[in-house]
């Protein structure tokens, strides 16, 4: 249940062949994480998303980074999703939308996140070959849209990710983390004038 005073949280594992993901969560916490995805700058995104979102974090992960980071940093943000879809509960209270534009020297990220029930991807504006830049030596440039897929998908968010501007592809991923998660906290938020579930629908 996500009324005031019920605990958001939620603790998951996956295992497969590929990668072994365990993670706890806290959508009521003050931002404190301790993550080992044994992807580097993926560990750094994560942190970052978790400091700006006021949401406690721990995640251990481990797989087949000698082939690629792919599958590891994939199965993370699946189980991301879904944890984050367990601990909202029934969505009573919460604000439900939030956005956030947020500059890492010369990027700039905007992110709108509404918890619909609805999974949706609107991602766009990174510069032409950032797909394919390594970051860090291990987190290609593709993933940071590839997990925002899959977590929209698994929490069941509508996002929107726009870069506005950016040059170094370190500070444009880590721009968009920020904004995503400064906007999901708005949008996890609880706000004390809502009644029930925020939607004409009755449910989200």
């Amino acid at each position: 249940m996500s009324r005031p005073g019920a605990t958001r949280t939620a603790s998951l594992r996956r295992a497969t062949s590929e990668s072994t993901v365990e993670l706890e969560l806290d959508l009521d916490g003050s931002g404190r994480s301790h993550i080992d995805t044994t992807v580097p700058f993926f560990d750094h995104l994560l942190t970052a998303f978790a400091k700006h979102s006021l949401t406690d974090l721990t995640i251990r992960a481990s797989g087949d980074t000698d082939i690629d980071a792919h599958h590891t940093v994939e199965d993370v943000a699946i189980v991301l999703g879904q944890a984050i879809r367990e601990a909202l509960g029934d969505k009573t209270g919460i604000s439900r939308y939030g956005d956030a534009l947020v500059p890492l020297d010369e990027a700039l990220a905007q992110a709108v996140v509404d918890i619909s029930g609805r999974p949706y991807l609107v991602h766009s504006g990174e510069p032409a070959g950032f797909e394919h830049h390594l970051i860090g030596g291990h987190f290609t440039g593709s993933l940071v849209r590839h997990t925002f897929e899959a977590i929209a998908f698994h929490a069941a968010l509508t996002v929107h990710v726009t870069v506005l501007a950016g040059r170094d592809p370190h500070h444009i991923a880590e721009a968009e983390y920020k904004a995503f998660a400064r906007a999901f906290r708005q949008a996890k938020a609880l706000d004390p004038q809502v009644v029930g579930v925020p939607s004409t629908k009755g449910a989200l």
